[in-house]
């Protein structure tokens, strides 16, 4: 019986990098021997154990052979016979198909050093194609390791998966736990990129990838096109180290762009209000949490008049704060302006940038929501009948006129800051 140290932790260590989890295999042991040395069993599909101490995991070396179509496809042999080599045959890439033995001592039957070094995701073996799921984790390491590339054999072989149908058999929680998680990492867009340059954008989330080749005007995306757009936004969000709920609206605020007529280009008028409709479908289909679905969705309705928000009627900008559902959960509307502020500044091209443009925005909308949730509710509420239709109008009127208020105050300081500057620009 003899233990290993395999997969991520391995690679963290030859990189450099913290080791965060270790996965252990252990070779010529069987069920009987680990109930015996006190693991506790918790593999399902195949034997893996808790250390009865650590409480890590441990798995016997095992083959798996493709039955069906699908993830779900493989039937697994442990047994005492299966070598470590033939144990890391089965994983996906060579930079996660390396192990170290107890002594320190790196076993690399497939040249993951080497990958590594040249910066390198090389498929194992052919039985890469054999689970979809590996095409979601590569683009996720993309995300990770932003100085890596896709060895050309490798992106031939998941663009034939995709070809094969293969991409078609992932079920939605696998898709949402690769896609949540590489959202999270440090440059996301590459995740998305990998994706539609193999097909399985196109796939997975036909909604993206319709925003890929879709013009917008010049003048204010000087990247030209949405999808490249969604990227540099995305990309945004992760620099602000913004949290998910922030970084899944951006991915998907713009979708609505996807379905505006050719003969509209380069604008998309009401894009918002169609987008809105679509996140949701998205959201529904990939089964993610009613939170996330609530922002993704204001985000996509309503980041362009929070971007537009000084050109807005008091009255209009308490809708919005309605709609948002602001006055009881300002922390969702908090993450929609955070959304919008990446939108604003994931703008560039080689030669203009908008990544340091001002944001006022946020600054105003906290200013109306402030003023707008000052308002003595209880009262306004006390002062009719309980059972009153009118309750809900009262209260948006009183809270229009407090942020009316508000705005008047902000724009008349604007006003008379802008008077100073001008008379000590005359004195000079």
């Amino acid at each position: 019986m003899k233990i290993y140290t395999v997969g991520g932790a391995v690679r963290d260590t030859i990189m450099g990098l913290p080791v965060h989890d270790r996965d252990y295999v252990v070779v010529g042991s069987t069920v009987e021997e680990m109930l015996s040395l006190g693991f506790t069993p918790v593999g399902k599909e195949f034997p893996v154990f808790l250390h009865p101490e650590t409480k890590q995991e441990y798995a016997l070396a095992r083959t798996e052979k493709k039955v069906a179509p699908g993830y779900r496809g493989f039937v697994f042999h442990a047994s005492p016979d299966v070598t470590l080599e033939e144990d890391l045959l089965r994983r996906d890439l060579t930079i996660n198909a390396m192990a170290m033995s107890e002594e320190g001592e790196i076993i690399d039957p497939f040249g993951g050093r080497r990958d590594i070094e040249n910066r390198v995701f090389r498929h194992v073996s052919e039985a890469f194609a054999e689970d979809p799921v590996r095409i979601l984790r590569l683009a996720r390491f993309a995300a990770r390791f932003r100085d890596f590339s896709v060895a050309p054999e490798t992106m031939e072989l998941m663009k034939k998966m995709v070809t094969d149908g293969e991409v078609d058999a992932l079920v939605p929680e696998r898709v949402w736990k690769e896609l949540s998680q590489g959202l999270m990492e440090s440059m996301p867009s590459r995740m998305i990129q990998i994706m539609h340059d193999c097909g399985a954008l196109e796939r997975i989330f036909p909604e993206i990838e319709a925003l890929w080749e879709v013009p917008q005007p010049e003048k204010y995306h000087p990247e030209i096109y949405a999808g490249k757009h969604t990227l540099l936004a995305l990309d945004y969000s992760a620099k602000m180290n913004y949290p998910l709920t922030v970084r899944f609206s951006v991915l998907l605020h713009d979708l609505g762009k996807g379905t505006t007529p050719p003969n509209q280009w380069p604008h998309h008028r009401a894009h918002e209000e169609r987008g809105a409709s679509i996140v949701d479908n998205v959201c529904r289909r990939l089964h993610v949490s009613k939170m996330l679905r609530d922002i993704a969705v204001m985000t996509a309705r309503e980041h362009g008049n929070i971007r537009r928000s000084s050109e807005l009627r008091s009255k209009t900008a308490v809708m919005v704060l309605e709609r948002c559902d602001a006055f009881r959960r300002p922390e969702r509307f908090i993450d929609v302006i955070n959304a919008t502020e990446c939108d604003l500044r994931g703008r560039k091209s080689d030669t203009v940038s908008f990544e340091d443009i001002d944001f006022p925005q946020r600054a105003y909308w906290m200013m109306v929501l402030n003023a707008a949730r000052s308002i003595d509710a209880a009262a306004i509420i006390q002062s009719m009948d309980d059972a009153s239709e009118e309750i809900p109008r009262a209260l948006h009127n009183a809270r229009a006129d407090a942020a009316a208020d508000a705005v008047n105050a902000w724009r008349f300081g604007h006003i008379k800051k802008a008077s100073v500057a001008e008379a000590s620009t005359s004195a000079q």
